[in-house]
C-alpha cells in the first residue's frame, strides 16, 4: 500500500522560499510517476509539476510555476521534494504529493494519480 506524507508548509512572505518534502513507501513497483499539486478554496486542484522514477527522471510544470519552483526525487529514499521560489500570494494553498503507476509522459491531471498525501498549508502574505 502507497503511503505519502508532506511536510515542510508554513507561513512566508511575498518573494520568500521554502522546501516541500514528501516521504513515500510502499510502492510495488520500480517505474511510477509522482508529482506536486495544489488547492484553494473554492478552486480545482492544480497540477505544478511532476517527475518520473525513470525515463531519465524527466520533469514536467505548470506554467505558473515554471521557473520558480523546482521537483527533485531521491530514488534510493523515495523521497520527494518541492523547491518554492519567488513565492506570490496567489501561491497560497493546501499542497499536495501524489504518486501513480506507471510513468508520466505530460503534465498530467489530478484525477489520474491514484496515491495521494494528506497535504501541507503554504500561505504567502504581502
Amino acid at each position: 500500500q502507497v503511503q505519502l506524507a508532506e511536510s515542510g508548509g508554513g507561513a512566508v512572505q511575498a518573494g520568500g522560499s521554502l522546501r516541500l518534502s514528501c516521504a513515500a513507501s510502499g510502492f510495488a513497483a520500480m517505474v511510477y510517476c509522482m508529482g506536486w499539486f495544489r488547492q484553494s478554496p473554492g478552486k480545482e486542484r492544480e497540477a505544478l509539476a511532476v517527475i518520473n522514477t525513470a525515463a531519465g527522471g524527466r520533469t514536467y510544470y505548470a506554467d505558473s510555476v515554471k521557473g520558480r519552483f523546482t521537483i527533485s526525487r531521491d530514488n534510493a529514499k523515495k523521497a520527494l521534494d518541492l523547491q518554492l521560489n519567488s513565492l506570490k500570494t496567489e501561491d497560497t494553498a493546501m499542497y499536495y504529493c501524489a504518486a501513480r503507476y506507471p510513468s508520466c509522459y505530460t503534465l498530467l491531471t489530478p484525477s489520474v494519480f491514484g496515491f495521494w498525501g494528506q497535504g501541507t498549508q503554504v500561505t504567502v502574505s504581502s
